[in-house]
């Protein structure tokens, strides 16, 4: 593994920034119930009386990490500022199915609510698992497990929180807060060392410069020509260990492309210092959550 200076963590203040785009949770929520309820839950509106409280439970079916209780939590109490939500699991754990929280509150309004709620739960919880796998996979090793930006529009700030809860750390979190130079650009650049110069020179000093790579020439120049980070690009093991060697430090190196929970640890014994999986977030199965009214009140 590398000493170098640690450039994947942005400064706060740009971090900060780059946040406040896309949906917050409020709009989140409140973008699905809308889509969800409509105009009002007929089923619901014509079984349950009007003014009935009820309680219900929420129970995770499988064993995983918890994430987007704050987004269940808030589905509920948009319908019904005066629900009772009581958390019963930590988030960012791994635990075996078990009752995750109790709901008290207008009965239409929990049921109207249960199906947001619940995907939110899942989906987030999904990721926070999958990551977990991904985190265990690699124990022992110094390996990070990083994200990308393959993310749900609208939901990156949510998903790259269940990546954290499941112990993985995030990339770039925009296009604004560093530099990623990809296979087109150093197409149009015209090769990775001239790509790699242009942006040195233009990049702020507090921006780290990346380059994707396909092959030790390819990492040559990267190196020759000042990038602070490697993306090395579908290399098998053995090209990995040997780009390990060339660069002796002198960039962080990102394993990333067909990563599995198969070879996830075969890649992280070659020496790279991060490993990246777009499937943390475009492919997490969503966790089997469900909701059980227990009794009207």
């Amino acid at each position: 593994m590398t000493a170098h200076r640690d450039l994947t963590d942005q400064p706060v203040a740009r971090v900060h920034a780059a946040q406040r785009r896309g949906l917050a949770l409020e709009e989140l929520v409140e973008l699905g119930l809308g889509e969800d309820v409509g105009r009002g839950d007929l089923t619901a509106n014509s079984v349950v009386p009007a003014g009935v409280r009820c309680v219900a439970r929420i129970e995770q079916r499988r064993e995983g990490v918890l994430a987007g209780i704050d987004a269940a939590a808030l589905c509920f109490a948009r319908l019904d500022p005066q629900v009772k939500f009581e958390r019963m699991a930590p988030a960012g754990e791994w635990r075996e199915p078990g009752l995750v929280a109790r709901v008290e509150g207008d009965a239409r309004a929990i049921l109207a609510a249960e199906r947001v709620a619940l995907n939110l739960l899942g989906r987030l919880s999904g990721i926070a698992t999958l990551t977990a796998r991904f985190v265990r996979a690699v124990a022992g090793t110094g390996v990070r497990i990083l994200d990308t930006r393959k993310t749900t529009p609208g939901w990156r700030r949510l998903e790259r929180e269940a990546v954290r809860l499941g112990g993985g750390h995030n990339h770039r979190f925009a296009l604004d807060d560093a530099i990623l130079i990809k296979e087109n650009h150093v197409t149009l650049a015209g090769g990775v060392g001239e790509a790699v110069r242009r942006a040195r020179a233009a990049a702020p000093s507090d921006v780290w410069v990346e380059v994707e790579c396909r092959t030790l020439a390819e990492v040559e120049e990267a190196l020759a020509a000042g990038a602070d980070r490697i993306l090395l690009d579908n290399m098998g093991p053995d090209e990995l260990r040997a780009a390990v060697r060339l660069v002796a430090g002198r960039a962080r190196l990102e394993a990333s492309g067909g990563v599995t929970l198969d070879n996830v640890r075969e890649i992280a014994d070659t020496g790279v210092d991060d490993i990246s999986v777009g499937a943390l977030t475009h492919s997490a199965p969503a966790l089997d959550v469900s909701l059980i009214v227990e009794r009207a009140l």
